[in-house]
Parts: C-alpha cells; structure tokens; sequence
C-alpha cells in the first residue's frame, strides 16, 4: 500500500486503532526527552520521532520514509521559501537604518507618559518584517537609551517593545510558526493575517505598556551606565556602512507593503466576482511567495538604494541574512515531515474524531496541545508545527474563518510561559542584566500574558465567526 493511498484509508483499515495512539504519544515523548535531556537539535528530534510514531503504529518503515520526506519537501517548499525571502528583507530593513529611523522617530514624537506605547508601536512595527531574535539585539540599544534619558525603568520600557516582538512572532504571517501552521491546516493566508492583526493589537497593549506597570514594581531595574549616552544613529551606521538612511514613511510604506498586499487579496476574495481582472491581479499580487518578492524587490531600492548603499552592499546584506534560519528551516521542514506521518498513520484522524465526539472546543484543545508541547520543549516553533500536525484533519470539519482561528489558537499556545528551557529567556535574562527569579516575574509573566490574553480574544471572535 503506497503512503498516498494510506492517506486516504480509514485508519482501522490501514493500520491497527489500538497501536495508533500510543505511537503518537511515545513520538512526541522522544522529540520532548531528546530536545530537552539530551539537548539534540529539532531538527534531529523530529526527524526521529517522526520514524518512531511510524514504527510503533505498524507503518511499513519504507513508507515512512517516504511519509516524512514527502511532509519535508512540500512544507519546505511552500514555506520555506517564505522564510528565506523574510529573513533577505529583515535584513535590509536593519542594515539600511530604516528600523532606526523607525525607533527614533517614534520614540522622538513620544512623551515620557507615552514613551511604553510608543515602545510597544516600535516594538510591533519592527516585528512584523523581523525574527525575534533579531529584532531583539536590534532594539536593546534603544531601549537602554531611552531607559536611561527618560528615568524610566528598563523593565517599564522593555517589556513594552519585547510585546510587541513576541506578539508579531506568534501570531502574524510571515514569522515561520504561523507560516507552517497555516500551510499544514490549509488556513487562507490574507483572512489570518487579518484576524492575526485584530487580536494582536489589543493583545500587545495588555501585555505590554499596561503589565509593564505592574511588572516594573515587583523588578525595578536601571539601564546600565554602558549604554548611556550612547547614539542609536552610530548603531546604524556600524551596521549599514552608509552615512544616510531612508524616510520614516519610505520606511514603514515599505515594510508594509507585504501586509497590505496579502491583505488585499483577502478583500478582492471576499468582495469581488470570482474570475474578474481586478480579483486576478490582486490574487496573484497577494499570493504570500509574489508580494514578499515584491517587498524584497522594492526594499533593494527604497532601503538599500535609499540609505546610498551600493549593489556590493546590497547583496552582502542579502546573503548574510540566509545562514542565521538555516536551523529555522530544517526546523520547520522537519515538523512537516512529522505532520504528514501523523496523518498517513492515521493518527491525526483519531485525535480529530475524538475531539468531536468529546464537545471540547477545538481552538481551547489547540491552545492546549500547544502550550504543553511549549513547556516541555522551550520551542515556540516547535510547538507550533507539532500542535498543527496533531490537529490537521480536524480542518475537514471547520469553515475557513474557524481554521484561521485554529492557526491563531496554536500561535497563542506556543507562547506560554518561556522559562529555562528556551534559549529566549537566557536572552532576555542577560541582556536585561536579570537574576532567574526577575526573569520569570517580567519575562515569562508577560509571555503568559500574551498567551492568555490571544486565547481570550481569539475565542470573542469566534464568537462573530
């Protein structure tokens, strides 16, 4: 029996229903023990769990092989793709000084009573084109400058603008978690990204500039003398190598261009008459592959041009944006790989009919699977691909608004509480100069936050769904 025909074959025909369920949960304990006892990559991980659920659910292992690689390629190919091109535009965005020109005009215009807004808005803006880590040593020098001029304590104005990263990673497209999450449950790519951007927003204030209140009363931390004084100008000057940078509205025109593309193709889907010219344009300009070339394309002039860099600058800052997603993408891929052997096992078919016939709400039980895959990794990303891949069949019975959800719901699970074992939280610890204990009372407190608070907002709109 080939993997294709498999795919299709009830699983009680297939292979046996009583091996079908342990197969899944001994494939998700070895990913969990092997990332976090044995601190093997998750790439590796998930490679061999994916072999290991085929293997104990009675999988001919040549057609495991085959299920994972095929999960691979496809996942890959729709996504990766994505990344790559995030990540070349990302790079330009900070290797122009157009993410600097961003922060200081925002922050410029901002009082000290609006100065934790602004860094959230600075925080969310940068985000959205940016990977977090990224946008996370991109803005550390901002926020100790503006901690150290306004009197305000880091933790008052960190924890704002790390919101706003963290909540853009999660929950909006192009970031890899909900990229892989919307490929592996078929979700509409413009409608997630719409409804990414409603719970988003509401979602960065709670977390952000209001917990930031709270937060900075239980750790009240200066910012250090290193950084006072110190010109977040030069900071994008040492990057870029140029003396000029681009306009802020070049700048944010152009770093949301991406956005409204997809967005509009959402809209002509919703709004104009299948076949017509203006639905076509706008569905090939929206498809995620065209407008994130587009965007990349467009960067190359309006900010590689734009801050006097030359073709040699250019393609050096494209090209060293590829190696740091590398592990990103083997990654994603990889979860892929273990989605597609959950589903020709069968696996995903069982947990989906028996969500249906428990009443649960399948976007509390998404949030769920992903928040425990969350604590035991560390892994926003590999909490994310794992919970889709648990969860794929269940699309079969959704409409196309309630899937997008269901991709929104995993983003917010894969948020909870970071603690010790995510390489984010040592990050933000040390950056921030914090002991373990302020870490987890700031840190991994607004990351549970964010997670709580998108849940809550994602189940209001299914309320309107």
């Amino acid at each position: 029996m080939t993997p294709a025909t498999l795919a299709l074959a009830p699983p009680e025909v297939a292979l046996s229903s009583g091996r079908l369920l342990p197969a899944a949960l001994i494939g998700i304990a070895l990913i969990v023990v092997l990332i976090t006892r044995f601190k093997m990559h998750p790439f590796l991980a998930l490679t061999l769990g994916s072999l290991t659920v085929g293997a104990v659910a009675g999988l001919p292992m040549a057609d495991a092989i085959s299920s994972f690689t095929d999960g691979f390629g496809s996942t890959a190919a729709g996504v990766g793709t994505l990344i790559a091109l995030g990540a070349m535009f990302g790079k330009l965005l900070a290797d122009s000084g157009g993410a600097d020109e961003i922060v200081d005009t925002i922050v410029g215009r901002s009082s000290a009573r609006s100065l934790p807004w602004a860094m959230a808005a600075v925080g969310a803006l940068i985000g959205l084109p940016m990977f977090f880590e990224i946008g996370l040593v991109l803005l550390m020098p901002v926020i100790f400058l503006v901690a150290r001029r306004s009197g305000l304590s880091l933790i008052r104005v960190g924890i704002p603008a790390l919101a706003g990263l963290s909540v853009m990673h999660g929950l909006v497209p192009p970031h890899p978690g909900p990229l892989v999450a919307i490929d592996a449950l078929k979700a509409d790519l413009g409608l997630t990204l719409g409804l990414g951007v409603l719970v988003a927003i509401p979602t960065v204030a709670i977390a952000g500039p209001l917990f930031a209140r709270y937060a900075a009363r239980w750790v009240d931390v200066p910012a250090p003398e290193l950084w006072d004084g110190r010109r977040v100008e030069d900071e994008g000057a040492e990057g870029a190598g140029q003396a000029r940078r681009p306009s802020f509205a070049v700048t944010v025109a152009t770093v949301l261009l991406p956005v409204v593309l997809m967005m509009g193709k959402a809209l002509a889907d919703l709004l104009t008459a299948e076949g017509s010219p203006a639905r076509s344009v706008l569905d090939f300009l929206g498809t995620p592959l065209v407008a994130l070339l587009i965007a990349v394309i467009v960067a190359i002039f309006t900010l590689g041009r734009g801050a006097g860099m030359d073709g040699r600058a250019i393609t050096t800052s494209i090209e060293r944006s590829l190696p740091p997603i590398a592990g990103i993408l083997l990654i994603v891929a990889a979860g892929g790989g273990f989605k597609q052997t959950l589903v020709d096992t069968g696996i995903g078919k069982l947990v989906a009919d028996w969500v249906q016939g428990s009443g649960l709400s399948v976007l509390l039980l998404a949030w769920l699977v992903a928040v425990m895959i969350r604590l035991a990794t560390g892994s926003a990303t590999v909490a994310t691909v794992t919970a889709s891949g648990i969860l794929a069949p269940l699309v079969t019975t959704l409409d196309t608004g309630e899937t997008s959800l269901l991709v929104l719901a995993i983003g917010a699970g894969s948020l909870f509480f970071s603690h010790v074992n995510d390489a984010g939280f040592w990050l933000v610890k040390e950056y921030f100069g914090l002991s373990v204990g302020q870490n987890l009372k700031t840190w991994s407190a607004m990351e549970t936050v964010i997670s709580v608070a998108g849940l809550v907002f994602v189940l209001l709109l299914s309320l309107f769904l």
